[in-house]
């Protein structure tokens, strides 16, 4: 063989390998945990899987649907899932007890938390509750913050009647007339009885004085102390998929919906809609994710005053902005 032919044999495999992509560097597996089956709630997170936010920051996202925000929190807690999505009563009420979990996202800072009922109920102020039948379930936060509703507003909760029902029977104990009213979110079961084809109205928590930070991500302390910056491109992402599914509420349900075709498409985004109206307080208005301090305070109080809660810690103990962008 020449010594022409081999140069050039040369030069060609030192552009083949200048043309051939790097291999990308292995990405962190990472898993979220939902705080209950997808909903309007959980789909700008599919929309950033679907978008590759989550890829581009070297996350390889796994999302997996949840059981409820305290058993979200046991899952999380037992290091079963990464991060997990559940409510702040949920997180401080168990970290308050030992476990070693903190929330790194305040994702909604308004509480959906809500008596829905049908509009034909007459529901329309706290005072209207009095005599009325309302479907709560067993250990349900939202039983318990009622009575702070009913403080604000000069109620007399002992005139409410409390028919217990399993969580996934709300929706239908109102629709057969067997209560007059639940207590649920203004962004699920209020939207599962109009798919149903009721006319229903929902009277939210914050509007009534008792307003507590409602859905946040959390992970454990030792999740935060060993992978801080896996922590920040997680939230990075995930603050950037709100961003975009704000932008295009549309396309965002049709990537959740490739997850679960079963979804009903209207259902869901207008879930959604009503979530983005949530993100923010008065306190923390502009800044997805981020936890105003006048927020968590008033979240312990209500919640030392009505669920019980025994902690002398700070609200810090609980959230941190540490690892939002800056």
């Amino acid at each position: 063989m020449s010594h022409r032919l081999i140069r050039s044999i040369a030069v060609l495999a030192a552009a083949l390998s200048l043309a051939v992509p790097v291999t990308a560097a292995a990405q962190d597996k990472v898993s979220l945990r939902l705080n209950w089956y997808l909903g309007g709630l959980h789909v700008p997170f599919y929309y950033g899987k679907e978008r590759g936010f989550f890829a581009a920051e070297g996350i390889d996202l796994t999302i997996n649907e949840g059981r409820g925000s305290a058993n979200t929190v046991q899952v999380v807690a037992a290091g079963s899932d990464t991060f997990g999505m559940a409510d702040s009563s949920s997180v401080i009420l168990t970290a308050s007890k030992g476990a070693e979990i903190k929330s790194v996202m305040s994702l909604l800072n308004s509480t959906g938390f809500s008596v829905v009922s049908l509009v034909e109920s007459g529901i329309k102020t706290p005072k209207d509750l009095e005599g009325k039948r309302v479907a709560v379930s067993p250990g349900d936060p939202l039983g318990s913050l009622l009575q702070a509703v009913c403080k604000a507003n000069n109620v007399d909760c002992g005139k409410i009647a409390m028919v217990q029902v399993d969580p996934a029977a709300k929706v239908v104990t109102v629709l057969e007339k067997k209560a007059d009213a639940l207590l649920g979110g203004a962004d699920d079961q209020y939207f599962l009885i109009k798919q149903r084809g009721g006319n229903p109205a929902a009277m939210r928590y914050a509007d009534w004085g008792a307003n507590i930070v409602g859905m946040t991500i959390m992970a454990k302390n030792e999740t935060l102390q060993k992978n801080p910056d896996m922590v920040r491109r997680f939230l990075r992402a995930s603050i950037k998929s709100w961003e975009e599914a704000k932008k295009n509420p549309g396309a965002a349900v049709d990537a959740a919906l490739k997850a679960k075709p079963d979804l009903n498409r209207q259902s869901t985004l207008d879930q959604m809609l009503v979530d983005f109206e949530l993100l923010d307080s008065k306190a923390s208005k502009g800044r997805i994710g981020w936890g105003a301090q006048a927020d968590w305070d008033q979240t312990l109080t209500l919640l030392k005053n009505y669920r019980d809660l025994q902690t002398s810690q700070p609200w810090t103990a609980f959230h941190t902005n540490e690892f939002l962008p800056k």
